[in-house]
């Protein structure tokens, strides 16, 4: 199966690649169970006191990140494409039902593939412009997004 995602440009994509030793159906349902993302979807000690999902081109990805000092950031998107076990892609362009967002960031990209037991995981931020990747990289984006994927890993075992 190939992406529908253009080539990575250096100039607007941040991406985190590497294999990990949980297999693919196991993220999947890490990354789409609002339960689940709610125990690794950010560096601790922040956390996320909601999710919603509904997993479907147009439906909703939602979640309030909280931080250390008890500040909510509510960050709501669409989903665009869905594969089960293959591919995610969300964004915050739109809103559900394909609906304009006010203040777009980024465009989420999550590949798996399988790897010997393990799996491939690839994600990517997409970005408009080339002023956006750099603040996305400068709040922290490689250190950030290498810390949740070791947390889902971790959730992975210990469930």
């Amino acid at each position: 199966m190939t992406s529908p995602l253009a080539a990575h440009d250096p100039r607007l994509d941040l991406v985190l690649q590497r294999d990990v030793d949980v297999p693919v159906d196991l993220v999947w349902k890490a990354w789409t169970t609002p339960a689940q993302i709610r125990q690794w979807f950010v560096p601790k000690p922040w956390t996320i006191t909601a999710c919603e999902i509904d997993l479907r081109p147009g439906g909703v990805f939602s979640t309030v990140m909280r931080s250390p000092e008890g500040q909510e950031f509510p960050n709501i998107g669409c989903y665009l494409d869905v594969v089960v076990n293959r591919r995610l892609i969300w964004t915050d362009a739109l809103l559900p039902g394909y609906r304009p967002s006010p203040k777009p960031f980024f465009t989420g990209a999550l590949e798996l593939a399988p790897a010997g037991s393990g799996t491939r995981y690839t994600a990517t931020a997409i970005h408009g412009d080339e002023a956006a990747r750099k603040t996305h990289e400068e709040m922290g984006f490689h250190n950030g997004w290498a810390t949740v994927l070791d947390q889902l890993v971790a959730f992975i075992k210990a469930s």
